[in-house]
């Protein structure tokens, strides 16, 4: 059997995914990217062989991207992470007619992504510069609330009246208002709601800069909380096509992206034998 990896190693998870040689996903995994990257990025990929009985022999390729790639020596390359979310968001989107556009939110920034019919990326737009719309600030403000990442789907569905609203840009600042808007009474529900209708609106403007397809996939951890689902879905005015695996989707592109590598490789071997 030949297996193909990729791993994406964020600032908030390490993600991990094993393709077989058809392109089909075999397995995959998520960890915590904890303060020692590397370390915790070879112990996502050795438990992802244990657990799926691959032997080191049979991965055929390895292919590194995300925030922490260059750190893991074990690759046989790194790619950015713009280009392994774009294959593997066109290689998830089949199975729902194709995507055009592909919206990843994750620990430290926000990408918007356009894909050819091809799956290549004609068009790309990126926020990394503040913390606010990203996963990171949604951490914080979990925290500010006293309730558990997973809760702000639930807290959002759970609003009576209007959201809260959040004037500040910054998350800094954010994380200053969310508290005053606690200290003056507004309940836990319309804030979680506010907060998502901020990073919608953020995320909105930035898709658009990159043009929205008809088929819009929204991946990245954000896209488990169902009511920035919601607020992003209201915000651009259509449904979002949220893949099964969402954080795994850029882990996936890179094993997909070795797969092809590996294949060039080969056949380019081949043309050299006498």
């Amino acid at each position: 059997m030949s297996f193909y990896i990729g791993i994406d190693i964020g600032s908030t998870a390490i993600k991990v995914a094993l393709a077989d040689a058809d392109g089909e996903k075999v397995a995959s995994r998520v960890d915590p990217t904890g303060a020692d990257f590397r370390a915790n990025a070879v112990r996502s990929f050795e438990r992802l062989m244990t657990d799926n009985g691959v032997r080191r022999r049979e991965v055929r390729y390895i292919l590194a991207t995300g925030y922490g790639r260059r750190l893991f020596r074990e690759a046989d390359d790194s790619m950015s992470e713009i280009t392994a979310n774009a294959v593997g968001a066109h290689w998830v989107g089949q199975a729902y007619g194709g995507v055009a556009t592909v919206i990843n939110i994750g620990g430290q920034d926000t990408k918007a992504i356009g894909l050819d019919d091809d799956g290549h990326v004609n068009k790309f737009a990126m926020n990394d510069k503040c913390a606010a719309g990203t996963g990171r600030f949604l951490d914080v403000a979990a925290r500010n609330l006293e309730i558990g990442l997973k809760e702000l789907g639930d807290y959002h569905h759970r609003v009576q009246g209007m959201p809260a609203t959040l004037n500040s840009t910054c998350a800094v600042f954010a994380e200053s208002e969310i508290i005053g808007l606690l200290a003056t009474g507004h309940g836990k529900p319309e804030i979680v709601a506010g907060i998502h209708a901020a990073i919608a609106k953020r995320t909105a403007r930035l898709a658009r800069r990159v043009g929205l397809g008809e088929r819009v996939l929204f991946d990245g951890g954000p896209a488990l909380n169902t009511g920035l689902v919601a607020a992003l879905e209201e915000a651009l005015m259509r449904e979002l096509i949220i893949p099964p695996e969402p954080q795994t989707v850029t882990a996936y592109g890179a094993a997909l992206l070795g797969r092809d590598i590996d294949r060039s490789e080969r056949a380019l071997a081949e043309e050299e034998l006498p």
